[in-house]
């Protein structure tokens, strides 16, 4: 007998069950601090306007204690209707008048926590800020935490914690590609795919699952090896190709790292300059002049780019310099693109004894050959790679003719470098991994996975199988939220700002 189709839903519920559950601990012991009425200052000082938000139980009867409307409705804010502004004035207890404000109103579950909330914009004077929030503590609010007006949303089901996260992201945001990444992570775009995989997996969860139920029966089979094969191997094709993106992902979040190598006095330094629009490195004639990396960053086309100038590389017996050279190699190590700097003014034979020396750094990464000094004004050329360089030992190579002295040809680099990130066909529904959290969660479910695979091609019991998928959802489930522990969550929100 065999059965196709999807078995009855309440055969795998009872793994989401025991999954949720241990959540339950967490969020009855938090439920108590739930119970209280926090505030804060939301906005950065030294603003025109500072916004202080209160969110709990007794947000609108505390806001009511200090805070008068003015003009022809003088309605309490417990009798006006949600998502309204209104104007007045907070006075301390004393009658003294702190400021003129405007109040909007959010009512439960129609807020960014779920929770009734008020927020107080101001003017944003420190002194009136601090003395507003002094006035509704003084009235029962407490002094909210890093990150709690976030941790109530995900607590109260706004949002699950991979969008939570994502939060944190868009205020750190620095450039458009950090921004895309963090919106799209935010509005769902990476918890959708999640939950994607979750739903082919339950699929083959309940139906391993099915068979344990029936493994009595030995004529039953609810389906075949191949076909939980063919469901296994898309979803680690799927979770493969987030994981992958962590390293695109990382790179944005904290620079693309690009390592400027070459020969000493090759025009290393003014290339970082010209790169940067700053004189940020000594240009000097004298060979060895930078002994040590130095980096800044800049955005070009919306992505952040990190650059590395090294110390340029030939033999020496200065001890301080071979250190120097020894850090150059490193940072290459290190980088995702690097420039291989040859001066046209030097023979090739100089430039081959130093490439036979960087050429081992070079794999897996992408390497413009920028041959710079080209001074003399004239249309360059498209370049040729020298015969001595290997193209196979790094994963792509691009050739540039540049006078970082001139500045020629230095906006054509930036634009290849923008290319090489892949970047400019990024759109705002590509889904990039740029949580390390997220990215150790998907490779322990990767392994999961895997183990799952091999077992559907041998002759593993269906029980250890079965386990197996437990675990990969468990996994899946931990970047959701929904199987978090205390210590995870304190450590996530703890890193936010206080009033976010």
């Amino acid at each position: 007998m065999k059965t196709s189709g999807l078995p009855p839903p309440q055969v795998g519920d009872f793994l989401f069950r025991n999954l949720l559950a241990r959540n339950t601990e967490y969020i009855h012991r938090y439920s108590m601090k739930q119970e209280d009425t926090i505030c804060a200052i939301a906005t950065a000082p030294g603003g025109a306007i500072g916004i202080i938000r209160i969110s709990g139980p007794e947000s609108i009867n505390i806001a009511d204690n200090i805070f008068t409307p003015t003009g022809s409705n003088p309605l309490p804010l417990k009798a006006r209707k949600a998502n309204t502004v209104t104007f007045g004035t907070i006075c301390a207890d004393d009658g003294t008048m702190l400021d003129e404000v405007l109040v909007s109103l959010f009512r439960a579950p129609h807020s960014y926590t779920g929770e009734d909330s008020v927020e107080f914009s101001c003017h944003g004077s420190s002194y009136i800020l601090q003395q507003t929030v002094q006035l509704l503590i003084a009235h029962g609010c407490r002094a909210a935490g890093p990150g709690e007006y976030t941790q109530r949303a995900f607590l109260n089901g706004k949002m699950d914690l991979s969008r939570a996260e994502a939060v944190a992201d868009l205020i750190a945001s620095t450039d458009r590609a950090t921004h895309r990444m963090a919106m799209n992570q935010m509005r769902g775009g990476f918890s959708a795919k999640l939950k994607e995989l979750r739903d082919h997996l339950l699929r083959l969860t309940s139906l391993m699952e099915l068979e344990l139920d029936f493994s009595d029966h030995e004529e039953l089979e609810f389906a075949d090896r191949t076909e939980l094969r063919e469901i296994a191997q898309k979803a680690r094709t799927t979770m493969a190709r987030l994981a992958d993106s962590f390293g695109t992902g990382n790179a944005l979040k904290n620079g693309v790292p690009v390592a400027i190598v070459g020969e000493t006095n090759a025009g290393k330094s003014t290339l970082l300059n010209a790169l940067l629009n700053e004189d940020k490195a000594i240009v000097s004639d004298i060979h060895g002049t930078t002994r040590d990396t130095i980096e800044d960053t800049t955005i070009i086309s919306g992505v952040t780019f990190r650059f590395i100038d090294t110390a340029g590389i030939r033999r020496t017996d200065d001890k301080i310099e071979a250190l120097g050279i020894e850090r150059s190699f490193r940072a290459t190590d290190q980088a995702s693109i690097v420039i291989l700097l040859q001066d046209s003014q030097r023979d090739e034979a100089s430039f081959a004894s130093f490439y036979d020396e960087v050429a081992p750094h070079l794999a897996g990464k992408h390497v413009i050959l920028a041959v710079n000094k080209c001074d003399d004004g004239t249309d360059i050329p498209s370049i040729p790679l020298p015969h001595f360089i290997d193209a196979s030992q790094a994963a792509d190579w691009h050739t540039i003719a540049i006078s970082a002295k001139l500045r020629r040809n230095i906006d054509s680099l930036r634009s290849l470098l923008v290319g090489l990130t892949g970047l400019d066909n990024l759109s705002a529904t590509d889904i990039i991994v740029t949580n390390i959290r997220h990215y150790e969660a998907l490779n322990r479910a990767l392994e999961a996975l895997n183990r799952v695979i091999d077992g559907l091609d041998t002759t593993i019991p269906a029980d250890l199988i079965a386990q197996d998928l437990r675990e990969c959802l468990y996994h899946l489930n931990d970047i959701l939220g929904e199987v978090t522990t205390d210590e995870v969550l304190k450590t996530i929100f703890e890193h936010f700002c206080i009033g976010k």
